[in-house]
């Protein structure tokens, strides 16, 4: 029976024999080495298998052990500050983003050069509302540690994306203007309640209101040399805003001139200022219509405009001003308008205009800006070399105790003299 059951295994290794493969089996576990005979084995050949039958009959191969786990998440990062001005379809345009950072950083209240402190809103006292409109209130308040008062418009986070990229624009310019006197200054932002709290310069009254109140309640004028310090501060910070930010102002009038019991006049509101491309400004549509050049209404010119369109609206302002009018009849449509401005002659001052006399460097001036040709009409270099002037930069006048005098007047008479609707309230 043993030799009977030696015979049914020889075929198998004589099979393996013939092949010159020899096998070795011990036991139910067993090592298969293969050889091929002739052949030898060099170190650079495919590394050898080594293969173990389990009791199951089926070889396993080795696997190398599981990785190590990956290590834990980092915690969360803090929430970022509240988003409350820029929406994804404003945070597109470069301005937007550049300046929303700025606001996003503020938290410092920059005074002056030599004083600049931290805040919070805790540390502002309310002295009461100065302003309203469609992008919240205008409040003034105090920082309580320095004894600063300024204005603070509070900018509710529901204002629609045109409003937002107007503030932004305001925003990017005082920002960038703190060192010119005669803009109105930033002093910083903070966030209150998913609102934005803009901490500015505060000013005393606009000239839209200062002007009115000498005409029709003291029945006097505005003398010539005001107009010339008025000129003055208005070119200085026209010029600035051409050659160190490339913008034109695009809405210039007296309602965004202001003025201050220091003497200070500056000019302010520039949510609809435009960026100059090769000295050109295209969008029509922006600022007030009234004190538009001919060359910015008129449909069939279509090239663009210059600073020399905000120097039409500077003579407009001037003549206003001078003479305790508006130089225009009123008109009842955008086509008489368009009629008069565009098709008819250009206001002119005259020397002896409603019983003022002007002097002829004054007259000048004015009806230099108001030349209807703006290829004619001079820019802010030019004006700023004239006459007039030259001969009111040296003019001694104190505009500060001009100003309070009026001041005083008006707050006698119960007029309000705070106004920031040209802090597009």
């Amino acid at each position: 029976m043993a030799e009977q059951q030696q015979q049914q295994q020889q075929p198998g290794l004589n099979r393996l024999g013939s092949l010159g493969m020899p096998c070795a089996v011990s036991g139910r576990r067993s090592n298969l080495r293969l050889a091929f005979p002739g052949q030898g084995r060099l170190n650079n050949d495919r590394p050898q298998n080594n293969l173990e039958f389990p009791a199951s009959g089926y070889p396993t191969t080795q696997m190398p052990p599981p990785p190590p786990p990956p290590p834990p998440p980092p915690p969360p990062s803090p929430p970022p500050l509240p988003r409350v001005i820029v929406k994804s379809s404003t945070s597109r345009d470069k301005i937007t983003r550049g300046i929303y950072q700025s606001i996003q950083s503020s938290g410092k209240l920059k005074i002056s050069p030599e004083l600049q402190v931290e805040f919070t809103a805790d540390d502002l006292r309310d002295l009461g509302e100065i302003g309203r409109g469609g992008f919240g209130t205008v409040n003034k308040m105090v920082h309580r540690k320095s004894n600063t008062i300024m204005a603070v418009k509070r900018i509710r986070s529901t204002v629609d994306e045109r409003e937002q990229k107007q503030l932004l624009m305001d925003l990017e310019v005082v920002m960038r203007s703190n060192d010119c006197p005669c803009i109105v200054q930033f002093y910083g932002a903070i966030f209150k309640e998913g609102d934005c709290w803009i901490c500015m310069e505060l000013m005393d009254t606009s000239l839209d209101k200062f002007y009115k109140f000498i005409y029709e309640r003291m029945h006097e004028r505005l003398p010539e040399n005001m107009l010339g310090k008025i000129t003055v501060a208005t070119l200085t910070a026209l010029n600035y805003l051409k050659e160190k930010l490339k913008i034109i102002h695009r809405d210039v009038k007296p309602s965004n001139i202001l003025l201050d019991k220091r003497g200070n006049i500056k000019l302010c509101d520039f949510g609809i200022s435009g960026q100059l491309v090769d000295s050109i400004a295209k969008t029509r549509d922006a600022g007030c219509r009234p004190y538009m050049a001919p060359e910015r209404i008129d449909p069939a010119r279509a090239r663009g405009y210059d600073v020399r369109s905000d120097v039409w609206s500077l003579g407009i302002t001037l003549m206003e001003l001078a003479t305790g009018s508006f130089p225009y009849p009123k008109w009842n449509s955008v086509f008489e308008q368009l009629t008069q401005v565009v098709q008819g002659e250009p206001p002119r001052l005259s020397p002896n205009e409603n019983g003022n006399t002007f002097s002829e460097e004054f007259v000048c001036f004015v009806n230099t800006c108001l030349i209807k040709d703006e290829s004619s009409r001079p820019k802010y270099k030019q004006l700023l070399e004239h006459d007039f002037v030259i001969r009111s930069r040296a003019d001694p006048m104190d505009v500060a105790e001009f100003v309070c005098g009026i001041l005083d007047k008006m707050a006698n008479n119960g007029r309000v003299m705070y106004t920031y609707d040209s802090y597009n309230c």
